[in-house]
């Protein structure tokens, strides 16, 4: 992979260089008698040779453009996940009472995932996080989110943490089942009191989840309105997303989800534009909540709402799940 991303820049800059107009060839004049205080004739550059120069130099700046193309695509999974595996992260920050868990996924991946129980009735979030580190990062929200009465299965993706394999938008969506049949069938979890919560990128994957198993709600904290449109922002002079092969289409996709939706967002998010948020919302079909998290940026969106923000996933997910 390394080896291609540096074979693109090689090439991209050779191409720059090679499009460059070049040095015209010395015209050796005639000899013979001249006048005194003349320098000669001078002969201006003629149309073709202009022409010729402009095309060399488009035609560099084209081959940049494709290489770059070319280093995207080679590179995009860099570009799109952060995994953190064991035994970085802080491991030792489990909450108390939480329960780790080892689930296959169909295509034969060991995952690891912590659960934590906040009683036999509470709602259950499946809980989805984003592209960076891994569940060991989100521990202290796992703990808060038991004291606020909702019981959680926090997953590593493929790749991250203690889990195997490397992580793809398909293997993500993969994994984000594996985890929902955990719950069903080795822990006894009803449907109806699972409501998915994806956190940034995972956003995509609890979409996927309630397009595919039968799920009581959808919460969506700084959901993105595609993998494609993060890439125009990222990158808004250079027109490569078009060359962007994952989706993670959310806006596309959520217009077909049948259950509620809650989406979170902080309005000074530095990550995913406040305005993506709100494009994924106003997809979403009826009944929705839009809750705007003041003052928050991308990561901080549990601490800066502090206790109403908990409240807001507890009703939520209460009124979704029919618990008592």
């Amino acid at each position: 992979m390394a080896a291609a991303c540096a074979a693109c820049v090689l090439i991209g800059l050779a191409a720059a260089a090679w499009g460059q107009p070049r040095e015209p060839r010395p015209q050796v004049e005639q000899a013979g008698p001249a006048e005194p205080g003349a320098d000669g004739p001078v002969r201006p550059p003629s149309r073709r040779s202009a022409l010729r120069a402009a095309w060399g130099l488009v035609r560099g700046l084209l081959v940049l453009f494709l290489c770059l193309c070319l280093l995207v695509m080679a590179c995009e999974r860099r570009f799109v996940f952060y995994p953190m595996r064991y035994p970085h992260g802080d491991w030792d920050a489990r909450p108390a009472g939480a329960e780790d868990c080892r689930l296959t996924t169909s295509d034969g991946l060991r995952l690891h995932a912590w659960w934590l129980s906040a009683g036999p009735d509470a709602p259950v979030l499946l809980w989805l996080h984003g592209n960076a580190g891994n569940i060991s990062h989100r521990a202290e929200n796992q703990r808060l989110l038991a004291r606020s009465g909702m019981s959680s299965l926090l997953v590593d993706y493929r790749g991250y943490g203690r889990s195997e394999g490397k992580p793809t938008e398909q293997g993500i969506y993969l994994d984000a089942e594996a985890a929902y049949d955990y719950l069903t069938r080795q822990r006894g979890v009803p449907p109806e009191h699972i409501v998915a919560f994806g956190q940034s990128m995972g956003a995509a994957a609890a979409v996927h989840l309630a397009l595919v198993r039968p799920v009581r709600g959808l919460i969506l904290e700084s959901p993105f309105a595609s993998a494609r449109a993060m890439a125009r922002h990222i990158m808004p002079l250079l027109p490569v997303w078009p060359f962007v092969r994952t989706r993670m289409d959310n806006v596309g996709r959520i217009r077909s989800v049948r259950v509620p939706v809650l989406v979170l967002h902080g309005d000074r998010d530095e990550v995913v534009p406040f305005e993506q948020g709100m494009q994924v919302f106003e997809a979403a079909p009826e009944p929705k909540r839009f809750y705007r998290i003041e003052g928050a940026g991308h990561n901080d969106t549990w601490v800066v709402g502090g206790d109403d923000y908990f409240r807001t996933l507890a009703d939520f997910c209460r009124r979704c799940a029919g618990a008592r």
